[in-house]
């Protein structure tokens, strides 16, 4: 996610997220603001200096306490009316189609994203992805799909009274929140969702995309993990750069990465599978002692993988995650 205001500003580090790999075969940028004016010239900005991007989402979901107090992100959510008029200014500015993520709502059981679909689909959203939880729960809950379907329903029910100017075909409702395993991306698409998005769990397994596709789990094994890790090494260093300053900007993400990729269980080793993106995974020996390496909850750990693909940490380097979601 990028910040409107460091776009505006036009700091490297932050059009640097907006930088598109050859492989890439759609690239969208995920952006967050708080005001109309801000987001407008930020899209007029994007419109001339970033032809590459396919699409544009503006982030109104984001529960991250310095994104929510700003006005960003979730906090969009408590001010409907200039959401509506941000999106209108966005879409109307863009040459590209613009996409709105959004959560239940603000506060636990007052939900409010079924009243702002149709509302988004007339200001000229191109499609609104709904994370089922509110921003006060982040991740302690189970996604509502149930209530995911119901905004679904809505938007469509919307869309044929005529209460939002557009065709059926123009506007779509994207579900997301705990899809783990074709079990839950089947579960996911009964609800009526034209879509589904895949968040977190592709950071935990990034072979997702695969299972989801051939309709079964895949039993992947150390070696075929770290061929992976060892991948992301070398995309890492052809973005960053191999000087010292390019290496550990690499481990560093490497790390972040690792704090997800250490929850995965392997399939092989399940009692009850597919395993649950919220469910905390045991401390369990692995089937070889790499395997046993990934599955360790300890950053040190997570260093000494690190170090295998980029060599040792400078002396006394410490790593704290920043993210700490549970699940």
């Amino acid at each position: 996610m990028a910040m409107a205001s460091n776009l505006l500003q036009g700091r490297n580090a932050e059009w640097a997220l907006l930088r598109r790999h050859p492989s890439e075969r759609c690239f969208g940028a995920q952006v967050c603001g708080s005001h109309p004016d801000q987001l407008a010239r930020l899209a007029q900005l994007l419109r001339d200096r970033a032809p590459h991007l396919d699409f544009v989402d503006l982030n109104c979901g984001c529960p991250i306490d310095l994104v929510y107090q700003r006005g960003m992100g979730a906090g969009m959510l408590t001010q409907p009316k200039r959401l509506e008029t941000s999106v209108s200014c966005m879409a109307e500015l863009l040459n590209c189609p613009l996409t709105v993520k959004v959560r239940t709502g603000v506060r636990e059981g007052v939900n409010v994203a079924h009243e702002l679909l149709p509302r988004l689909r007339a200001a000229g959203a191109a499609a609104v992805t709904i994370h089922g939880r509110s921003r006060e729960q982040r991740y302690r809950r189970l996604a509502d799909w149930d209530y995911i379907g119901r905004c679904t329903a809505a938007a469509k029910a919307a869309l044929q009274d005529g209460s939002a100017a557009a065709d059926d075909d123009d506007f779509f409702v994207i579900g997301n929140g705990d899809v783990f395993s074709p079990a839950d991306l089947e579960a996911a698409l009964a609800t009526g969702v034209d879509a589904v998005m895949v968040a977190r769990g592709a950071l935990v397994k990034p072979w997702l995309f695969t299972e989801l596709r051939d309709g079964r789990l895949w039993d992947i094994s150390s070696s075929e993990r770290m061929d992976l890790l060892r991948r992301y090494v070398n995309y890492g260093l052809l973005h960053w750069g191999s000087d010292a300053k390019g290496v550990e900007t690499v481990r560093r993400f490497f790390l972040e990465w690792q704090s997800f990729l250490c929850r995965y269980v392997p399939l092989g080793l399940l009692e009850r599978p597919p395993q649950r993106s919220n469910e905390r995974p045991p401390a369990y020996f692995g089937r070889d002692d790499l395997e046993t390496l990934m599955a360790s909850q300890r950053s040190e750990d997570w260093v000494r993988l690190s170090a295998m693909l980029l060599g040792p940490p400078p002396p006394g380097f410490t790593f704290t995650p920043k993210h700490k979601a549970s699940g």
